[in-house]
């Protein structure tokens, strides 16, 4: 469904965007592949290794409703990877974090829609759901306001939906390059929050994936959640480095015990399918939607009521090996 398309993704030179475009130039022939995001120095580094024909690299801001507008011109599908992602650093500057990740996210929809983009996708996280912290808080505001923008449509065209998913493993800022650099300079312990935390695991190329596949699965104003598998972060620090041992440092400030992808309150909301689950709309849209059946056939039942889908009480678990194997893949 990409070939010949044009598709813009913000905050393209991430982790995200890097893979994803590794995926669009090997599986299919797209007419444009435009990378938005502020960083020269990331777009520079990134055109030597992605210059292909159809690759194109604009700086800009997602704050920066005009460039964000002439940038979306005869875009077909976006993905909205750009935001303000650390916790310590959105609680220290809070108003920063609200600018990039809510008044951003406004701004990309408003061009989605003045330009009549087909699909737009926008990423979002574990810490939006029942979140603690300022940058949950954020992101839970920008899925709502890309759920709610397909109220905006009209007759256009355009449809809004969000991708929710864990720690990705590898992922600048994760856990696991922070411990292998730990590791690689000698140390003689690792830090760990709490022996209890757990984190859902999914590497890169999994995710990408499924953002693909629900450029396809989507209708309009879902939330999509993988079911992945969970690991205590105690366990993490073993399988990286075994018999090395673990200095507990406490939970820092906006921090969870325990990742939270599908809250309870959501429960009546929340239908599974085979390999994900889906968080509809609170609201209704000017068009009509069967959200049990998606855009491809797939079919989902509804989940019992109170269901929490938790790192802590998932029922998939990594072992030592497949954590491993995943970090090898990253």
């Amino acid at each position: 469904m990409f070939n010949g398309k044009n598709i813009l993704i913000t905050g393209g030179t991430g982790s995200f965007g890097k893979k994803y475009v590794a995926h669009i130039l090997r599986d299919y022939s797209p007419g444009k592949v435009i990378i938005f995001s502020r960083d020269e120095l990331k777009q520079f580094e990134m055109q030597q290794v992605f210059d292909a024909p159809c690759m194109r690299y604009f700086i800009g801001d997602v704050r920066d409703g005009p460039r964000l507008l002439q940038a979306m011109e005869g875009v077909d599908y976006v993905i909205h990877a750009a935001a303000l992602k650390q916790v310590p650093a959105a609680e220290y500057n809070p108003f920063e974090a609200v600018k990039t990740n809510i008044h951003g996210a406004q701004n990309v929809i408003e061009a989605a829609l003045a330009h009549q983009v087909e699909r737009v996708i926008a990423l979002s996280t574990d810490k939006a759901a029942n979140p603690v912290n300022l940058y949950g808080a954020t992101k839970l505001a920008s899925d709502k306001l890309f759920v709610a923008a397909n109220n905006m449509v009209g007759s256009r065209r355009t449809r809004f939906a969000a991708v929710r998913y864990g720690n990705v493993v590898g992922s600048r800022g994760s856990v696991v390059p922070f411990f292998q650099r730990l590791i690689a300079a000698g140390a003689t312990e690792l830090p760990i929050t709490h022996v209890e935390m757990t984190r859902f695991m999914i590497t890169l190329d999994q995710g990408v994936q499924f953002v693909l596949t629900n450029f396809a699965r989507m209708q309009g104003g879902e939330i999509f959640v993988p079911k992945i598998p969970s690991m205590k972060v105690t366990e993490l620090a073993s399988a990286m480095a075994p018999g090395l041992p673990h200095r507990i440092v406490g939970i820092r400030p906006g921090e969870k015990l325990h990742e939270v992808m599908c809250p309870g309150d959501d429960s009546h909301l929340t239908l599974e399918f085979a390999d994900h689950f889906v968080i509809k709309p609170t609201i209704s849209f000017g068009f009509d939607c069967d959200f049990t059946t998606n855009a491809v056939g797939e079919r989902g039942v509804p989940v019992g009521e109170g269901f929490v889908y938790d790192s802590g009480t998932n029922s998939e678990w990594l072992s030592h090996e497949a954590f491993l194997a995943m970090v090898a893949s990253a």
